[in-house]
């Protein structure tokens, strides 16, 4: 009888705990009180609910990757059912800002995959929560706090609106047996088009990886500091540019159709290059090449390299939608998938760069990334990282965009 009584006492105090947090932390947690919660409290709101996570969704491994490995450790550990729902950027900030006009306090996306002027624009509309980082126990734990890329997303403050999800960095890649030689820089890559006519070209602007690729050779024949806090005037920007663009025209006849037209995405370059349209393709992904010769699109001696002076780098991110209806789920995966764990196996299952420091490692836990055979035809983490060249601001973007559009394209 003593027993029974004690397990009642234990049950009613459970329940008792279950009802304060619940009552006082779910509600308050989807209201203004959520910056004053515990992360045990974040943690038991966000427990059994289900969260929405909205992004490009063109990738099927990562596609698969978060339907899988990252869905399964959320629910396992937290009964979090995770809803991966594929959409184009674009459209996400159209609805998020249909629901901010229309007063819509509880919408339907909880995560968004987000960076660069996007973020930019969505932050600056009010489009996404925060400040929540400060509130994640891995972005301690695990990522360098001073980054300038964890304090800026394209040269524009993040201030706790986004947290890091994985590395990116331009990188090219060609056929050795094909092209032996790999140009080192701006100088080269002309060198190299004018001995390979009609067999190079990049994406047409404002497809992602041509504007990152132009921005590259803006780097290399205008450098890059000028451009850090450059006002995104049409004039100035245009000024500034003018040996990049007098560099673009000189390149254009020697390019695909004459530089007349170009490739409509990076889609479209990835399988010229492939069928062998083209000698020289370039991705975002730094490992992207492995993955293609491991799936039999690309052969062994297709190689991946960079400039001597570096390519452009940045890092994507997740925010969280102003009017998410589960916000504290949210946060529970974002730090789920930052911690090193779920990092590791995003660079052994995708290939991506990721975010932590090395520094605030284990021992063991470096020896699990130090472990992960990344595949051929790569460069290393560090040969990377050592290579890479920091962002303009996201305001810049378009304006060079429509500069190229104006000035280079046919010209």
């Amino acid at each position: 009888m003593k027993k029974l009584q004690k397990l009642l006492t234990l049950g009613l105090a459970a329940a008792g705990a279950a009802v304060l947090l619940t009552g006082c932390g779910k509600k308050a947690l989807e209201d203004s009180d959520l910056e004053a919660a515990s992360w045990d409290q974040i943690t038991e709101a966000a427990r059994d609910t289900t969260v929405t996570f909205y992004g490009w969704g063109g990738d099927e491994n990562r596609n698969n990757w978060l339907n899988t490995t990252v869905a399964d450790h959320v629910k396992e550990n937290y009964g979090i059912t995770l809803e991966v729902v594929g959409m184009d950027i674009n459209d996400i900030l159209t609805k998020l800002s249909g629901e901010k006009q229309a007063g819509s306090e509880k919408g339907s996306i909880d995560m968004i995959w987000i960076n660069g002027e996007n973020f930019y624009s969505a932050k600056d509309n009010g489009l996404l929560y925060g400040p929540f980082t400060h509130k994640l126990p891995n972005m301690e734990a695990y990522v360098d706090l001073e980054d300038p890329e964890t304090l800026n997303d394209f040269c524009m403050p993040i201030e706790g609106y986004e947290a890091p999800y994985a590395k990116a960095q331009m990188v090219l890649y060609a056929d050795t047996a094909v092209t032996p030689e790999l140009p080192e820089n701006a100088a080269e890559f002309m060198e190299f088009c004018k001995k390979y006519p009609g067999k190079v070209t990049y994406p047409a602007l404002p497809d992602f990886t041509g504007s990152a690729f132009v921005r590259c050779l803006i780097y290399e024949t205008c450098g890059w500091e000028q451009f850090q806090d450059m006002e995104a005037d049409y004039d100035t920007v245009k000024t500034a540019i003018e040996p990049a663009l007098s560099y673009l025209r000189e390149l254009n006849p020697y390019l695909w159709n004459q530089g007349k037209t170009f490739p409509d995405s990076s889609t479209t370059v990835d399988a010229m290059f492939a069928d062998g349209e083209l000698v020289l393709d370039m991705s975002y992904g730094p490992f992207s090449v492995a993955s293609g010769i491991e799936e039999g699109i690309y052969t062994d001696t297709t190689q991946t390299f960079v400039f001597d002076n570096g390519t452009i780098g940045n890092t994507n991110y997740m925010g969280i939608a102003f009017n998410s209806p589960n916000k504290a789920g949210a946060m529970v995966v974002i730090n789920a998938i930052l911690s090193g764990e779920i990092q590791l196996t995003q660079y052994a299952q995708l290939k991506e760069l990721p975010v932590v420091d090395q520094d605030k490692l284990s021992a063991e836990e470096k020896a699990a990334f130090d472990a992960v055979e990344l595949g051929q035809g790569i460069l290393t983490q560090a040969e990377l990282l050592s290579h890479r060249l920091p962002e303009m601001p996201a305001s810049l973007v378009p304006v060079i965009e429509e500069i190229w559009l104006n000035e280079v394209v046919g010209k």
